[in-house]
C-alpha cells in the first residue's frame, strides 16, 4: 500500500523505513531536507513541498501527518485539506487534543474527506519493536487502511496470549484498535499517557527513597548503600512490577548510577494535563495521576535523584531531550 507521510522526525522516519521493509510505498516530506534526503536514500520518494506529495500519491489518497500537536498539525492539515480531493484521508498520528480531532473530523467530512486520528505509541523503538496504535474514525476507512496499521503493529509476539479472552477481533492482540470515531483515538492515547505519568512517578519516587536510605539523618544502624543498578535489575526478573519502564529504568542507571547526565528538570507535552481536564469534565477522582503532573511542574523548581530517573525513563523511550527550567 502506499502512503504519503509528513514528518519524518523521532516517530515518522521510522514509521516510513517499517513500512518499506515491509512491502509498502511512501511519498514523504519534512521542512528538514536532510530527512527526506535520508529517507529517499532508503527507498521512499523524497518531495519538496506538500502539493508535490499530494501529487505523487495515488488515488484515494492517504496521508499520515506525524507533526508536533497544536499550530504545525493544525496548519498542515488545513493546507492538505486545500490540495486533497473527496475520497482522500488525512490520518493524524500525533499527540492531538482530541476535540481538535472531533472538530477536524466534522470539517473535513463537509470536503468529503476523511480524518482518521491515531495515537501512536513506541517512541524511538518502533521501527524494531513495533507501535501499539488507538485509532479513531469511520470504520470502513479504518479496514481500508488496515495493511498499513497491520504492518506498524507488533504483531502478536511472544507476549502470552489472554486466558479466556474471547473477543473475536484480534486486532487489539496485535497492538492495535479501532476505539471509536474520530477523536477517541486520541483520547484513549490521552489517557495512556497520563497513567505513564502516574507509573513514571512511582518508580521515580521509589528510587529515590532507595537511594537516599544511607543519609545522615538516619540512624548509623539503619543506613544502607543500595546498589540501585541491581535492584532495578532485580526487579526486571519476575518481579510483579516488571514492565518496559523498569527496563528503562535499569538501562540507565547500568550507564548512568547517579544520574549526572540529567538536570532532572521534568517537561509535560501537554497530555497529562489534557488528561486531569478529561477527569475533571467527568467528576473522576485522580489523584496519583494529577500528583504525578503536579511534580513534574515542582521539579522545574527544585529537583530530586527520582526527578532525574523521570527524565532518564522519558528519554529511553522517546528520546525526549531536557529543556532548561522554566
Amino acid at each position: 500500500m502506499q502512503l504519503g507521510i509528513i514528518g519524518l522526525g523521532r516517530m515518522g522516519g521510522n514509521i516510513a523505513r517499517r513500512l518499506m521493509l515491509n512491502g509498502h510505498t511512501t511519498v514523504v516530506y519534512d521542512r528538514n531536507e536532510a530527512f527526506v534526503k535520508g529517507l529517499s536514500e532508503e527507498g521512499a520518494t523524497g518531495v519538496a513541498d506538500l502539493a508535490a506529495l499530494v501529487a505523487g500519491l495515488q488515488k484515494p489518497r492517504a496521508v499520515w501527518v506525524m507533526l508536533p500537536a497544536g499550530e504545525p498539525t493544525e496548519t498542515t492539515i488545513n493546507d492538505l485539506s486545500q490540495l486533497m480531493e473527496p475520497g482522500d484521508v488525512i490520518i493524524d498520528g500525533g499527540n492531538t487534543f482530541y476535540k481538535d480531532d472531533v472538530r477536524r473530523g466534522k470539517a473535513l467530512a463537509e470536503k468529503g474527506l476523511h480524518y482518521i486520528d491515531v495515537g501512536t505509541s513506541g517512541g524511538v523503538w518502533g521501527l524494531e519493536r513495533g507501535y501499539c496504535m488507538m485509532i479513531g474514525g469511520d470504520a470502513e476507512t479504518v479496514k481500508h487502511l488496515d495493511p498499513i496499521f497491520a504492518t506498524l503493529a507488533p504483531g502478536l509476539g511472544d507476549i502470552p496470549r489472554t486466558k479466556d479472552r474471547t473477543a473475536t477481533d484480534d486486532r487489539a492482540e496485535r497492538g492495535y484498535i479501532h476505539a471509536g470515531p474520530a477523536g477517541s483515538g486520541h483520547f484513549v492515547k490521552m489517557i495512556h499517557n497520563g497513567i505513564e505519568y502516574g507509573m513514571m512517578q512511582a518508580f521515580a519516587e521509589g528510587f529515590d527513597i532507595l537511594k537516599t536510605k544511607n543519609s545522615e539523618n538516619l540512624p548509623p544502624e539503619q543506613r544502607f548503600d543500595l546498589n540501585v543498578a541491581d535492584i532495578a535489575e532485580v526487579w526486571r526478573r519476575g518481579s510483579v512490577v516488571s514492565s518496559w519502564l523498569l527496563d528503562l529504568t535499569a538501562d540507565a542507571l547500568a550507564t548512568d548510577p547517579k544520574l549526572d547526565g540529567y538536570s532532572g528538570s521534568v517537561a509535560d507535552s501537554g497530555e497529562g494535563r489534557w488528561t486531569i481536564e478529561a477527569a475533571m469534565e467527568q467528576s473522576v477522582p485522580v489523584p496519583v495521576l494529577s500528583n504525578s503532573l503536579f511534580a513534574r511542574f515542582r521539579s522545574r523548581q527544585q529537583s530530586t535523584y527520582g526527578d532525574k530517573l523521570l527524565s532518564a525513563m522519558r528519554f529511553g523511550f522517546g528520546g525526549h531531550v531536557e529543556t532548561s527550567k522554566k
